[in-house]
């Protein structure tokens, strides 16, 4: 297959997950610092990486990637040195910085005044968005204003299992809209300080009913984790089942709905559904898809799912924008001669080709601290060893590097 010149192979980080030093530069507390993971684990070291961040550009260098997706911390704000230290880095290393503004982590002291239950937060994220863009927007090639907005909600507000810990089930939905206003907010905030290219990276799944009878509860949880985050980005429009359950006031949408230069797709898996049980609040249950072969982290291997997220978004949208896939990796085990890995990237990375994107990041660069799982699952094409912080790069980090070069 011939790819485009301009084909962005990459990989994919987040500050929290890797960066460690909760002390250093003036870092506030987020929310995410006490939360519980498994095993009593914090990230308060993870992979050092803010400082051995050199290590790990030499790393990538060695790798051959294109581009690098990091997260800045919002609980960094005072003191952004750190991040003009590793664009400058990159830069010289050939390496395109790109740059995502949030990745989970809120500052403690936003969510104490309200958290993504507060519209005002939008106001607030904006201001960030305008402080990291005014610094960094000479260099950074790429931009993303929030990551996985539908885990956030779903995961962290409605069920309970990521930071902050709510269980509002639908009475979380006003989160998914000030999340989508503050996307907007931020869009705006980095064009006005002279962002070259700016996009979105929305966590998608096929949703796969379990039998014929199933359509409605399919349908159900499609609109709740794929639609509710793009439609009011790509069409300023939200799926007529979840509308009047958001706060939407005048002029927000045409606000969510700031034009973009480029759309990140993070594929995982699918997830198949079923009408609900008796006494279920929800519309839908989530059934296991067992025929396929699973990760350590329990998800199925299903690369052919991730050409048909990417064609039912076009379908969808026929305006979308470029297509980057700026997820998609597996969780293995601490295996260096990483078979499994190589398997998965290999028939993700063909699905990606065939599906016409424009680039793909593999999620992640390293192992790290894998949120509630803490250090329990390893998704990176290099092993860290979180006692001495030594990294090995996996056989899957040298497969990489030839298929980037092939």
């Amino acid at each position: 297959m011939t790819l485009p010149d301009d084909f962005l192979w990459g990989v994919s980080t987040s500050a929290f997950q890797i960066e460690g030093a909760f002390h250093d530069d003036g870092r506030v507390p987020s929310v995410w610092d006490d939360f519980p993971a498994h095993e009593g684990q914090t990230a308060a070291v993870a992979c050092d990486h803010y400082h051995r961040y050199r290590e790990d550009v030499a790393l990538m260098r060695d790798l051959g990637v294109g581009a690098y997706r990091f997260s800045v911390a919002w609980p960094r704000l005072a003191d952004l040195s750190f991040y003009d230290r590793l664009v400058d880095l990159l830069l010289d290393n050939g390496i395109a910085p790109v740059a995502t503004l949030y990745h989970w982590d809120t500052p403690k002291s936003v969510e104490d005044a309200g958290g993504w239950l507060a519209r005002d937060t939008a106001s607030r994220f904006a201001e960030y968005a305008a402080a990291v863009g005014e610094r960094l927007a000479d260099r950074v090639a790429m931009w993303i204003p929030i990551n996985e907005p539908a885990i956030l909600t779903l995961l962290g507000h409605a069920i309970g299992q990521h930071a902050p810990g709510r269980v509002l089930l639908f009475d979380a939905l006003p989160v998914a809209h000030h999340l989508n206003l503050a996307h907007g907010l931020a869009v705006q905030a980095l064009r006005s300080a002279g962002a070259k290219a700016v996009g979105t990276a929305n966590n998608h799944t096929p949703a796969w009913p379990a039998t014929p009878d199933d359509v409605a509860a399919a349908h159900a949880y499609s609109a709740l984790h794929n639609w509710l985050f793009t439609d009011p980005l790509l069409a300023g429009t939200y799926p007529a089942e979840l509308a009047d359950r958001l706060p939407i006031q005048d002029g927000d949408l045409a606000i969510t709905a700031q034009p973009l230069d480029f759309y990140g797709v993070n594929y995982y898996n699918p997830t198949r559904l079923r009408s609900p049980s008796e006494g279920n609040p929800l519309p839908f249950e989530l059934v296991d898809i067992d025929e396929y072969p699973k990760t350590a982290f329990d998800w199925p291997v299903v690369p052919q799912g991730l050409s048909e997220m990417v064609t039912a978004l076009r379908e969808r949208h026929p305006n979308l924008p470029p297509v980057y896939i700026t997820e998609s990796g597996c969780s293995y085990g601490e295996d260096i001669e990483d078979r499994a890995r190589i398997a998965y990237l290999d028939g993700h990375i063909e699905a990606a080709l065939d599906a016409g994107v424009r680039g793909y990041f593999v999620w992640s660069l390293m192992d790290n601290f894998e949120w509630d799982s803490g250090y329990s699952q390893r998704f990176g094409l290099v092993h860290v060893d979180y006692e001495t912080q030594e990294r090995t790069p996996r056989s899957s980090f040298a497969w990489y590097r030839d298929r980037i070069r092939r």
